[in-house]
């Protein structure tokens, strides 16, 4: 059976079986967006340097259920999960009893709940939205097919005082696998939240996770995220983080990549509102065969927004990497500041990336910048420290890690600042005395 026949039996069985969902409308007109569209290929300037068609071909299979329970997944868990609200999602779907709420002040609920009473017009205002900014048959496949999704909210004046640890699990054991992950964050006016996620396929078999996450900020909120990518080989992720601010607020993010097969990360910022402040950091670490494509959108919409991009990247025996950044100042976007940058460290003569940092400035009155560098590493460097008799893997080591430092320190949750430090120290086989 080809994919798209197979994506259609489980649409009609999905529509069948909750036929009085509220989400019947919004599934019916993401799959005829998903038909029409189909699954991207090189032809579609977005995907030209990532190829997930091939994908298609493994046969991956949804899992209706599975046996995973705690002691499965507890290798997996950040640090500082101790004191941390976790939420799991299992083959895509939210698995209520592996997760654990700490914090008062947060509030997980189905999205179908959602949809039965006032916050019914809030979740058919934003639910979806990442569909405006990402035109593609993979981001309306996972609206066409959500199932179990969940609403997340904080509500006003609220600090949610515990982070939040959100963990997509697939389950690999058997068959491969592919799970479709949905939230629908909503940080309330004046409210706080900090977020980490990550990504884990237990087993063997190939796994495809292509989540979504929409997060709605209200007036004086302020969110920081973290996304921490370290999955195996046979893992193939699109992972889409969808910022929305609605009114004056603040938001900081950071992604660390370091493994799985094929990652593609979509960040969409959309400043809505006059006085916005956005800051987007990011690193890749890539060895071996893998493939990492970081796609982001900065869309000032409204005047005296400020926003600050920095991704980093370190590629590795035959590894190949994408930055694609665009910078949209929309005309009514007077007095918008907005810095891009994206450098690059290629470790292997096999290595390579493909960067295509961008500005689309409708506005007369703006500070706008931006650029891209890819380059070996300091010889000069690595010159200076052997000469004062610091062994040459050592010496790659200390410049690689001062080149990861300065995105690494924008993690503001010590416990998982820590864990990345001690991957990448991993990786680099090396640890400062």
């Amino acid at each position: 059976m080809d994919h798209i026949t197979y994506f259609k039996e489980q649409f009609d069985q999905l529509q069948s079986a909750e036929a009085g969902s509220g989400l019947q409308a919004v599934r019916s007109k993401a799959f005829d967006t998903f038909n029409q569209l189909g699954v991207p290929t090189a032809r579609n300037e977005e995907w030209r340097y990532t190829r997930i068609a091939p994908l298609f071909n493994n046969g991956f299979q949804f899992q209706q259920t599975t046996q995973l329970v705690l002691a499965d997944v507890v290798t997996h868990r950040l640090p500082g999960h101790e004191k941390a609200n976790e939420l799991f999602f299992v083959n895509g779907r939210y698995n209520a009893d592996l997760s654990k709420i700490i914090s008062p002040s947060l509030q997980v609920s189905a999205l179908e709940e959602a949809l039965q009473d006032e916050r019914k017009d809030f979740v058919l205002t934003h639910f979806g939205h990442s569909g405006v900014y990402l035109r593609d048959g993979i981001n309306a496949l996972n609206t066409a097919l959500v199932r179990d999704a969940v609403l997340i909210s904080v509500p006003k004046s609220a600090e949610v005082e515990h982070p939040v640890y959100i963990y997509n699990i697939t389950d690999g054991r058997t068959e491969n696998t592919l799970s479709l992950p949905r939230s629908l964050f909503h940080i309330g006016v004046n409210a706080q939240i900090q977020i980490a996620e990550t990504f884990i396929t237990i087993g063997t078999q190939d796994s495809f996770t292509n989540q979504i996450m929409e997060l709605v900020v209200e007036e004086d909120a302020r969110l920081e995220y973290y996304i921490i990518q370290n999955d195996t080989n046979q893992a193939n992720i699109v992972s889409t983080t969808h910022v929305r601010h609605i009114g004056k607020s603040y938001s900081h993010g950071v992604t660390i990549s370091l493994n799985g097969g094929m990652v593609r990360n979509n960040l969409n910022i959309v400043l809505e509102k006059p006085y916005c402040e956005a800051h987007l950091y990011g690193l890749y670490f890539q060895q071996g065969n893998s493939h990492i494509d970081n796609h982001t959108v900065v869309d000032n919409v409204s005047p005296n927004c400020f926003s600050n991009e920095l991704y980093k990247g370190m590629l590795d025996d035959n590894s190949t990497g994408v930055f694609n950044g665009k910078i949209f100042v929309r005309q009514p976007a007077q007095k918008t500041n907005a810095f891009q940058s994206n450098k690059n460290v290629l470790l292997s003569g096999d290595a390579s990336v493909n960067t295509k940092p961008q500005l689309e400035i409708f506005a007369d009155d703006v500070k706008c910048s931006h650029g891209c560098t890819i380059g070996r590493l300091d010889e000069e460097g690595l010159f200076y420290l052997q000469s004062r008799g610091v062994p040459e893997k050592i010496a790659k080591a200390m410049l690689l890690q001062g080149f990861a430092s300065d995105i690494i320190d924008k993690i503001n949750i010590p416990a998982i600042r820590s864990y990345v430090e001690t991957l990448i120290a991993q990786r680099l086989e090396y640890t400062a005395d």
